[in-house]
């Protein structure tokens, strides 16, 4: 498969399980989940897993990110830190929708603390489905892209 269907995901211990329902919710869509952990209830550090999909964004491995903690704020902090990574913390689908749509977000960042499973789906489903509008806003991602380096 393309990497224009392979999706990152990661987690830390607090959102295996939501992780878990993202990745079956989108294989089932047809996108391959490039599902890197962890697998055990164990403390582990966020900053570890947002960095390790980012970078497989970044690559260009695959097309987009999915990452989860307890609020989707620490591991999209993490992720943000690669270069070439737009990740934004969504709690809501619109918001979803608009970080593809106006700022040509390539991550996700979701809350297993904040969110059910039920909206979750819905927030990914808004993400995975929207495409960058680009003019005006291609002008504002490339000032953000020019902040980074």
């Amino acid at each position: 498969m393309t990497a224009s269907k392979r999706i990152a995901l990661s987690s830390d211990h607090a959102a295996i399980e939501m992780r878990q329902a993202v990745a079956a919710h989108l294989s089932a869509q047809g996108w391959e989940p490039v599902d890197i952990g962890p697998t055990t209830p164990e403390s582990t550090h966020y900053p570890r897993h947002g960095e390790a999909a980012a970078r497989l964004v970044a690559s260009g491995d695959c097309r987009l990110g999915i990452v989860l903690c307890g609020t989707g704020q620490g591991i999209m902090m993490a992720a943000n830190k690669v270069k070439g990574i737009r990740c934004g913390v969504c709690s809501d689908s619109f918001s979803a929708r608009m970080i593809r749509q106006h700022n040509d977000a390539n991550m996700l960042a979701l809350g297993a603390r904040v969110i059910g499973e039920g909206l979750a789906l819905e927030i990914v489903d808004a993400f995975v489905s929207a495409e960058f509008e680009g003019g005006r806003h291609g002008t504002r991602v490339e000032m953000i892209m020019q902040i980074e380096g």
